[in-house]
């Protein structure tokens, strides 16, 4: 029981390490663009990237964000934590993304981490959040807007395909997260200022 505690703590705190890696800096730096933190909305997440740097380097870091979330909590169903175990694994991958400890705790909003931990925990949880924000998207062309949405619903999704309520739980808690990190998006939406997808903000 003591070992399995032990186990379950340190996948927690590599979960956290291995989110802490920046795909939007790395990217940037090997491919010699501004640092995301410097340049357009700050933030070193793939929509930034794709302002700065142009499709092919969103993509690495959208990638790259999105296995932070898949690898951990892979390895932790892997391992056969309990469910419990596995959200605090997800969790702790989402965190490292958003305060990463390489990087003085300056990372991005979270969103690809989540979806990829979404899809380690239930691919139909996971593919119900992007057809989510793909309908979300079409109709409005907000980013934000479909992903928060998408992200808003993910509790509900978990518990219709999981009935796990660990899972549950610690998705509305992204969820609030989420919320608070994208607050400057909220304000932009509500006052029409929000770019939309395919137009450079200005």
């Amino acid at each position: 029981m003591l070992d399995n505690q032990i186990i379950l703590i340190l996948t927690i705190i590599g979960a956290y390490l291995f989110g802490s890696i920046s795909s939007a800096i790395i990217t940037c730096k090997l491919m010699r663009l501004p640092d995301p933190r410097t340049q357009g909305s700050n933030n070193p997440g793939a929509t930034n990237v794709l302002r700065i740097g142009g499709k092919k380097a969103a993509f690495i870091t959208l990638l790259g964000d999105t296995l932070k979330g898949v690898i951990p909590v892979l390895f932790a169903k892997w391992l056969d934590f309990s469910a419990v175990g596995i959200a605090l694994v997800c969790f702790a991958a989402f965190l490292g993304h958003l305060f990463p400890i390489f990087f003085r705790f300056v990372g991005g909003k979270g969103v690809a981490t989540l979806l990829g931990c979404l899809l380690a925990l239930s691919w139909p949880v996971g593919l119900s959040w992007v057809g989510t924000w793909l309908i979300v998207a079409i109709i409005t062309r907000y980013s934000s807007l479909s992903s928060l949405t998408a992200s808003t619903l993910a509790p509900l999704y978990a518990w219709y395909f999981t009935d796990k309520l660990a899972y549950v739980v610690i998705l509305v808690l992204i969820d609030i997260i989420l919320m608070i990190r994208h607050r400057g998006n909220i304000v932009k939406l509500i006052k029409g200022q929000e770019s939309r997808i395919g137009k450079k903000s200005g």
